[in-house]
């Protein structure tokens, strides 16, 4: 007979052996499907690997039947190769040799082997379910003097605890500087040729944004701390790329002035000259064929510019009201473009006919706080506050230097879309020049050593984080032989000429006006005097005397 599967007297089960081994046989089933998915994905992911490994069974095996002579003579036609290759094509062997074993050897003995003690020191790490959540390393890609390292972020982390480590980590992989971006700092190629189509979409997958991985660039090699010498004159400027210096990762730092102003802020001799005559030199061709009109105000009596006058249409520094003046016709130039565009055109196209018109101020600041005329001074405020607000897109534009690049000291400095920050002196200046939180993100202004004339951060196009740059340094001979070899042609409207002001004649009597009466008829008399002259006084000459405290009697108070 057979026993019950429930013994209820001593409280036994009898196993149900076909069960469980059933059960067991299916759970290291679903065990095994998991590791070879696993391993699968680990050998789709490391697809690079794959001819390493080929090579060392290859090794292997070859030793094993024929010993190391194979090996030797295999390593002698190596060499040979690549030093023909180096021979022949220095720059590729680099790229795609050197360049990718040194990016190999830094990601395993550099970063892979001490990832996990920097990420926590500096605090990545997060604590989850009595675990850690450590960033993955992805990538890491070298160049001459970076290198650049991909990490994905655990979730429950947002760039900004990156951009507050930077230094931390900088400091913690052996070098001075990192920078953190938060999308990728490479444009999807252009595509051309029969399979275009077909790569396109290859682009799309590989380019797609990816919100959790974030870009550290270490500055292995700082090449700013040499001067950048002056760039080749374009043949044809592109105003959408003007070459003006060279980047922390030795790519070439361009300026787009198309439909744009450009505000240069930094201390007394940190190079804002080095940023305006290397934008000069870029745009020497055009300047010559007079495809650019350049108009230069020095307020500093011409101790900056006054080298360069040949390159300039139009130039004052000496003259604060013929300086109102030539921001006066800037503007009526803007208005007479804004006629024939309006309805055609959104931004201005420069040519010869209409040319594009730079206004190169060196230091706005005495033109909008220090000028002593509050008249002169008003009327300068308001050119600069119309021709920064309507005349990007109609190929008149500013570009302005200044010390200190407070509102109060510069009221119109919100107008300015593009920003450079030199060397500045206080912390505060920075975020003021490059927009808040621009510090944070990594834009060390305040920092930069008096010896590092002409080093900048800049904002690049499509990337909210700062990029360290520095800018050619063109000396006094350079800047001569410059002006001499691309001088501007003349002005089809001459510069106004000074003639001798006529004598001040008496102001008339105020008179009485009446003003229109309003809806409800209810009129009323003011007294609207007639402006005077800007030589004319304020007084008719009968109330003069009678405000003169030497012609009452006794030196007393008049009457």
């Amino acid at each position: 007979m057979r026993a019950p599967l429930v013994n209820f007297r001593r409280l036994q089960v009898a196993a149900p052996w076909p069960l469980v081994w059933t059960v067991t046989f299916f759970i290291l089933l679903a065990r095994l499907v998991v590791l070879v998915v696993r391993a699968a994905v680990a050998v789709v992911r490391h697809w690079r690997a794959w001819p390493a490994v080929a090579l060392v069974l290859l090794a292997v095996d070859v030793h094993r039947s024929h010993g190391w002579w194979p090996h030797l003579l295999v390593l002698i036609a190596v060499a040979a190769s690549a030093g023909v290759w180096w021979w022949r094509s220095r720059e590729s062997f680099e790229r795609l040799i050197v360049l990718r074993g040194l990016s190999w050897w830094r990601r395993l003995w550099v970063y892979r082997r001490q990832w996990h003690e920097v990420m926590s020191l500096c605090g990545l790490v997060k604590k989850y379910d009595g675990g850690e959540k450590l960033p993955e390393l992805l990538s890491v890609r070298c160049t001459y003097a970076t290198d650049e390292v991909v990490l994905r972020m655990p979730r429950g982390q947002n760039p900004e605890a990156y951009h507050k480590a930077a230094r931390d980590l900088a400091y913690s992989f052996g070098t001075r500087h990192c920078r953190v971006f938060s999308g990728r700092r490479q444009a999807p190629p252009t595509r051309t040729g029969h399979l275009a189509w077909l790569l396109r979409r290859v682009d799309a997958i590989r380019f797609r944004d990816r919100p959790r991985h974030v870009w550290l660039v270490l500055i292995r090699r700082d090449p700013l701390t040499r001067v950048v010498k002056p760039l080749p004159v374009p043949a044809r400027p592109d105003f959408t790329t003007l070459p003006l210096g060279m980047r922390e990762d030795l790519a070439m730092y361009c300026l787009r002035l198309l439909a744009t102003h450009v505000l240069i802020g930094g201390a007394t001799r940190m190079g804002k000259g080095s940023v305006i005559w290397s934008l000069l030199r870029a745009l020497a061709a055009g300047i010559r064929s007079g495809l650019v009109r350049v108009w230069a105000i020095d307020p500093k009596g011409g101790m900056e510019l006054s080298i360069g006058r040949p390159l300039f249409s139009r130039y004052v520094d000496d003259d604060w009201s013929r300086m109102a003046d030539m921001l006066d016709d800037a503007v009526a130039r803007m208005r007479a473009r804004q006629r024939v565009l309006r309805g055609k055109v959104r931004v201005h196209t420069p040519t010869v006919d209409e040319p594009l018109i730079v206004i190169v101020i060196d230091e706005i600041a005495a033109l909008l706080a220090f000028l002593p005329d509050s008249d002169i001074r008003q009327r300068i405020t308001q050119a600069l506050g119309l021709l920064l607000t309507q005349g990007a897109g109609l190929g008149v534009l500013v570009v302005a230097a200044t010390q200190d690049p407070r509102k109060e000291v510069v009221s119109v400095r919100d107008f300015f879309p593009t920003r450079i920050a030199l060397g500045v002196t206080e912390r505060g200046h920075v975020d003021l020049l490059l927009g808040d939180g621009a510090r944070d993100r990594g834009a060390l202004a305040d920092q930069i050593p008096l010896s590092a004339k002409g080093v900048a951060y800049v904002l690049l196009d499509g990337q909210p984080e700062p990029a360290r740059v520095r800018f050619s340094y063109l000396n006094d001979d350079v800047i001569r032989e410059m002006a001499a070899t691309f001088p501007a042609p003349p002005e089809v409207q001459p510069e106004p000429v000074d003639t001798p002001a006529p004598a001040p004649a008496p102001a008339p009597a105020p008179v009485a006006v009446k003003a229109r009466s309003n809806g409800n008829g209810n009129g009323r008399h003011t007294y609207r005097p007639t402006p005077p002259k800007q030589a004319a006084p304020l007084l008719p000459p009968s109330l003069l005397h009678a405000l003169d405290l030497d012609a009452t009697p006794n030196g007393g108070d008049p009457r």
